[in-house]
Parts: structure tokens; sequence; C-alpha cells
């Protein structure tokens, strides 16, 4: 048996005392946990409810990048899951573009670090929607620091709208740009008022007119475009126009620019109560008006002095005008015609006067003549009264009334008798020609004369149908030796009537005829064909024909003979060239002073003679063949000519000069014969200039040609002489030395010359000397 002492006994009883209470404490405490936390559960599943039909969804950043956010907000993203990080916001045609992830990055760094919120709109990519994200450091009873907590909200169908009231107000702005640029560009003045008429806006045509600095400047002090302000001016228009709700418009004189102009002010009530106004310069038509007035002053000023009588008649029939020659011809008074008389008593006065043709039932023809009026187009009428004859126009009027014009023709039908006679005349001369004639026009055959059926063969009856051109073309085609030459006709009928141009051809006939056909436009627009019979020169021209061809053939044979005998020449002068040689040389013993004289006089001729042998092969030879090209110094070419001659120069104690200009340069062509072209010239000069005489080698050029010059004091020549120096084997008489020559040098330079494609001019006068120019192409 235990036993406890009454101090154990209070210590146990305390600690079971604590113990209960304790108890108590903690059943207390528990249900109230309890109650809390069903409070809380109560409160989370309300937010959760909250949250998940809200219009806004959370996320979570932490600070270590991590993200949290709900399943519907990642569909909201197109993901299929939610991620863990900004970068996982990005995929493959899924979630936000990465320039987008980067710059929600850069905010959320920013509210990180300054606490910044933010506000980003962000287009989700593969479909339409658009998220706005509101952003904002999260608070550290909600999340540990440095969190951001973003909102985001499904803002498509909002965004949709804003864009489309963006749309609608860039609209209504560009269409209120465009409407104000348009009230400031009008060249007529604008403006606005307000309800109480003050002036609210103008437009620079406004103040241009008003002489204003601006706009602002002319409203603020009011300035009104037309003179006084006072009863019947501008804003008493305006007035009107507010007060009855209908547009106003009156005419009021304005100065503008210093000058007085006619305006016509328009002023139209708008629904916001205010009222717009322009004005409309009117000054033109006003003065148009008048000048109506005055043209139709002139006008009949101008009817009075014609001579066809001219009647006109108002809407209400009654004659407002009539000129002097109507009231000539239909014997009308001024004082009758001053009361305006209606249209049916004009005709019954005409009748009295026996000025309308005789007519059985007048009534009922003047009720045609009452249908004038009202006819849809002009009425034409030929009137015979005696021996006059009238031809008469009714010209209704737009505005109802009517214009009579009454031309005497009779004259005019005098004039067609005597045009009819002059015709039978024509017609006679016309048969009378001997070449055949004929007219065409508007395609078809009009006049012809005896000749032409006679030439062609056809039968009256046939040229009696006027036939078209194509339908003589045809017919002709087979009575001609090439029936395709017939198409000649119709085309130079064309060309006379079409293009009124004249062209000629020729025709031959089967039965050998020759023709030279001719087509001459005529001044009406038709064409005139002669035909002229050249049968018989057809015939001489045949005969010239072979006669020259004969001509050609014997020069040709002459030409070869001359270059065969040439040739044939050389043989026996080498050989005495040759003889020569050996007896002045000694070969046949010693010579005598006479003997060395003719010797070395028989060698000279040989020279001579091969030289003009030469000169002949170069003439026969060189006539038609091409020259060789290459590039020639005309300076060179020129001086080793004249080295050549120089001797012959000196021998006669003539002043051989060379004058280079430094021009001559260079030219494409044969060296060879440049040179001897030169060489010829100076030749022909020196040979023909007297002892003591001076002969001039005259170099220079361009850049287009290169000139060689030679000229001498000589005698000159004859001009006949100068009109034959170029002719092949042409004797020109007696040289200017006295004997006589071949004169080949002057042929030969000008073929050389010409087969280089240059010229070549000789001017010589008997007593003046001789200059001859020569120019040669660069190219």
């Amino acid at each position: 048996m235990i036993v406890v002492s009454q101090s154990g006994a209070a210590i146990v009883g305390a600690v079971l005392a604590f113990v209960l209470i304790a108890a108590v404490w903690a059943l207390y405490a528990g249900l109230a946990a309890r109650a809390a936390a069903r409070t809380a559960y109560e409160q989370n599943r309300r937010l959760l409810r909250f949250s998940r039909t809200s219009p806004a969804l959370p996320m979570l950043i932490r600070a270590d990048g991590r993200i949290e956010m709900s399943p519907r907000l990642a569909a909201w993203l197109g993901l299929e899951r939610p991620v863990e990080s900004l970068a996982r916001l990005s995929q493959k045609d899924a979630g936000l573009d990465p320039e987008d992830v980067a710059l929600l990055g850069e905010q959320v760094e920013a509210a990180q670090r300054a606490g910044q919120s933010f506000r980003l709109s962000l287009p989700v990519r593969g479909s339409e929607r658009m998220l706005l994200v509101l952003g904002e450091r999260a608070s550290e009873a909600v999340e540990t620091p440095g969190s951001v907590l973003l909102w985001v909200l499904d803002a498509t169908d909002s965004q949709a709208e804003v864009g489309s009231l963006e749309r609608e107000a860039d609209r209504l702005r560009a269409a209120f740009d465009a409407l104000t640029a348009l009230i400031e560009a009008a060249p007529m003045p604008m403006w606005y008022r307000g309800p109480d008429l003050r002036l609210l806006m103008v437009n620079t045509a406004y103040v241009r007119a008003v002489e204003g600095r601006d706009a602002e400047d002319v409203v603020s002090r009011g300035v009104e475009l037309v003179d006084g302000a006072g009863l019947g001016g501008p804003l008493a228009n305006a007035a009107i126009a507010r007060d009855t709700q209908e547009p106003q418009s009156a005419a009021m004189p304005a100065t503008i620019a210093g000058a007085r102009r006619m305006l016509r002010l328009h002023d139209v009530p708008l629904p916001t109560g205010g009222i717009a106004g322009f004005a409309v310069d009117i000054e033109e038509l006003e003065r148009a008006r008048g000048g109506l007035k005055r043209f139709a002053e002139a006008q009949r000023a101008m009817l009075d002095r014609m001579s066809a009588g001219v009647a006109q008649f108002g809407s209400d029939r009654s004659l407002v005008f009539c000129n002097q020659p109507f009231r000539r011809l239909f014997a009308m008074k001024n004082e009758w015609l001053a009361d305006r008389p209606e249209f049916d008593r004009v005709l019954e006065r005409m009748r009295e006067a026996r000025k309308l043709p005789d007519v059985r039932d007048f009534p009922h023809w003047k009720a045609e003549r009452r249908e004038w009026f009202t006819s849809p187009e002009a009425v034409e009428e030929s009137w015979s009264i005696g021996t006059t004859h009238l031809r008469v126009v009714a010209q209704p009027l737009p505005e109802g009334g009517l214009l009579l014009i009454f031309e005497d023709q009779t004259q005019q039908l005098e004039l067609q008798r005597e045009h009819g006679e002059m015709q039978q005349v024509r017609t006679a001369t016309l048969d009378s020609l001997a070449e055949a004639v004929a007219v065409f026009g508007k395609g078809r055959l009009q006049l012809w004369n005896r000749k032409f059926r006679q030439v062609w063969g056809f039968e009256d009856g046939f040229l009696d149908g006027h036939p078209q051109i194509a339908t003589i073309v045809k017919a002709a085609g087979g009575k001609l030796v090439n029936a395709a030459r017939a198409e000649i006709i119709g085309d130079l009928i064309r060309l006379a009537a079409k293009d009124r141009q004249q062209r000629g051809s020729s025709i031959t006939f089967a039965n050998g005829r020759h023709f030279d056909i001719a087509a001459v436009p005529l001044p009406d627009g038709n064409a005139l064909v002669t035909m002229l019979d050249t049968t018989d020169r057809q015939r001489v021209e045949r005969a010239l024909r072979d006669r020259n061809e004969a001509l050609e053939a014997a020069d040709r044979v002459r030409t070869a003979f001359v270059a065969n005998m040439s040739y044939e020449l050389r043989t026996p002068l080498t050989s005495i060239k040759g003889f020569g040689e050996m007896l002045q040389g000694g070969f046949a013993g010693k010579l005598s002073a006479d003997g060395k004289e003719y010797v070395e006089a028989i060698l000279m001729s040989v020279d001579r003679l091969g030289g003009l042998i030469d000169d002949v092969l170069d003439l026969t030879q060189s006539e038609g063949q091409p020259i060789e090209r290459e590039t020639v110094d005309v300076e060179l070419a020129a001086t080793s000519a004249a080295d050549v001659i120089a001797p012959l120069a000196k021998g006669k104690a003539i002043e051989l000069v060379i004058e280079d200009a430094g021009t001559a340069g260079v030219v494409q062509g044969d060296a060879r014969r440049i040179r001897q072209t030169v060489e010829h010239l100076l030749r022909h000069a020196v040979s023909h200039t007297p002892e003591g005489g001076r002969v001039l080698l005259h170099l220079d050029g361009n850049a287009r040609v290169a000139r060689v010059i030679v000229s001498d004091d000589g005698p000159g020549m004859a001009p006949e002489a100068v009109a034959r120096a170029f002719d092949r084997f042409a004797q020109v008489g007696t040289s200017r030395g006295g004997d006589r020559a071949l004169g080949l040098g002057l042929p030969l330079a000008k073929q050389f010359v010409e087969a280089h494609g240059g010229r070549i001019e000789l001017i010589s006068e008997p007593g003046q000397g001789t200059l001859v120019t020569v120019e040669l192409p660069r190219g």
C-alpha cells in the first residue's frame, strides 16, 4: 500500500489540474483553429471561384525567375501546360513572339529593381488573341521580396473594338483634314458663323479677299467680305438662313484687290446651329450676259447686212426681228412690222403683195407652214414667185420660236444653166484631144474622151455605167502584155485622189503599143488620168541604147588596145635604151662630141617615151581597181615627189618652193599613188612654166581632209583647155610651152584622187598661172 504524503498529493493535484487546464485550452484552441481554417477554406474557395471567373488571370514571377501560372492562363497563351520560366513562354507556333518575351523580361526586371509598374499589349502567336498585361512588384505579404505579380486580361474583343474605333477616328480625321484642305484650297472665299452670326472660321481665299494678315486676325476683328452689315447685308442674309433653316443666296458688290466685283453669297444653315457660307465671283458671268446681249445686237446688225432675208418669230409666234433684205423682198413697211404681227398675218401680208407661190388651198398651206414651229428639225423648200426663185429654210429655235431664211437663188440657177453649157463644151474639148483622158471620182469613172475608149477598146455601154476603179483595172489587165501592170492604174488614181500626189508610169499593150500614163489630182478631189502614146519614142530610145552599148564596147576595145600597145612598145624601147647606154659607155668606140650629144638626146627621148608609156599603163590598168589602204604621211609623200621633180625644175631654172603648214598629217590610202599624184601635178606645173618661173607646193589640212595645192606663175590655160584638162587621151592643143602634148598627168592625178574618195580642182586663166587643189579625206 502506497502512502502519499499530503504535500505529494498537493503536487499531484496541481499537475492534474494543469493538465486538465492545458487540455481544455488545447481543445479550445483546436476548435478555434478549426473554425478559422473552415473560414479560410471558404474564403479560399470563394477567391478561387472569383479567380476562375475573373477576366484577369494572375502570373507570379519570383525573384529567381521561376513563374507560377494557372492552366487557364496557359490555355490563353496557346500552351499545353503551365511553364516555369519566361523563356518557355515562346514556343513554336504558340505562346508569345521572342521579341515580346524579351520586352516582357525587360519590364519585369525594371519592376523588380525600381518597383516600376508597366502595361503591355501582347499578341498570341498562331491566333488572333490579344492579351493586356498589367505588372507591378508583388507585396511582401503575398510573396517573397523581388517577386513581380502580373495580371493578364484577354483584350481581344476590346482591342478589336479599339482598332475599329481608331480606324474610324483616322477615317474621320482624314476626312476632316481633307475637308479642311479643300476649304483652304478653294479659290472662293468660305466662312463659318456661329448661332450668333459671329465669324468663327474663314479660309485663305477669304483672308486674301479682305486683305487680312491671317485667319485668326480676320476672325478676331470680324472683317466682313461684303461692304455694309446692315439691312440687306451679309448678316441679314445669314440671319434669314438661320431662322428659316433654308439656304439663302444674294448678289452683292464687294471691293477685292482694289477692284469692284459682283459676288453671289450663299448661306447654308447647319444642324449645329451655325451658318456655312461661300461667295462666287459672278463678275465674269455678268460680263458674259452683257456680252451675249451685245452679241445678239451685233448678230442682228450682221443679219441686216446679209443678202438673204431673215425673219425671227418668238415662242408666241409673233415677229420679233426681220432684216432689211426681208423687208425689201416682201415689201414690208416698218410701221406695220412695229406691231410685231403674228406668223399667220405675215403670211397673209406676203400673199397680198403676191410674194408667195400660187396655191389652191391657202388655209391648208398656211396650216402646214404653221407646223414649222414644232418640227423636230429644219425644213427646206423652194418657192417660185414669177421669175424669182427662193430657197426657204425654216429652223425651229430651242425656246419655241422659229427662224426663217429666204435666199434668192435666181442668179445661182442661171449660173447652173451656164455651167451645164460649159460642161458640154468641156466634153467636146476632151473628145478632140489626141491624148486619152479620163476623170475618176468617188471610186468610179466619171468622165472620158473618145481617145480613151479607142485606146482600151471598151464598149460604150460598159463606160456609160461609170464602172468602179477595180472593174476598170480588171478589164484592162487582159489588154496588156503583163496583166499585173493594170494594178498601176488603180494605184495612180488612189495616190492622186486621196493622197493628192501626182505620179506617172508606163504600160505596154499586147499589140506592142507603149503609153505613158499619169494621174493628176484635181481641185474638186477627183483624179485626172492621161495616156500618151510613146511607141515611136520607145523605138528611138531603143536604137540609142543599142548605139551606146556599141560605143561602150568600142571604148573597152580601144582601152585594151592601148594597154596592149603600151606593153608591146616597152620591148623595142628597152632595146633602144640599152644600145644607147652602150654607145654612151664607149662599147662601140669613142664617140665624137656630136655623137655624145646625139646619144644623150636619144636617151632623153627614150626616158620621156617610157614615162608616157608608164602613164598610159597606169591610166588603163588602175581604172576601177581598188587601192591599198594604209597610213600615209602626206608631207613625206609630197616631199618625196618634190625631190623627184627638183632636177627637172633646176634644169629650167625654175624656183620650186615647198610651203608646209604642219597640218597635213596622215590619211588612209595608197602611198605610191598619192606620191604619183603630187609628182604628176608638179611635173605638169614645171613642164608648162617658162624658165625662171616659180612653182609652189603648199601642204595643210584640217580634221576632215588633208590638202595639197600646186600653183605656178606660167601663162595659164584657156577656158576650153581647162574644161578638157582631166579628159583621158584628149589633145589639149598647143600647150603653155608652145608644143603639143597628150597631157596624161592631170587625168592620172584625177583618177588617183577620186580612187581615194577625194576631190581635185583646177583653176587657171590666160596670163594668170594655174592652181590645182587636191583634198584627201582622213578616213
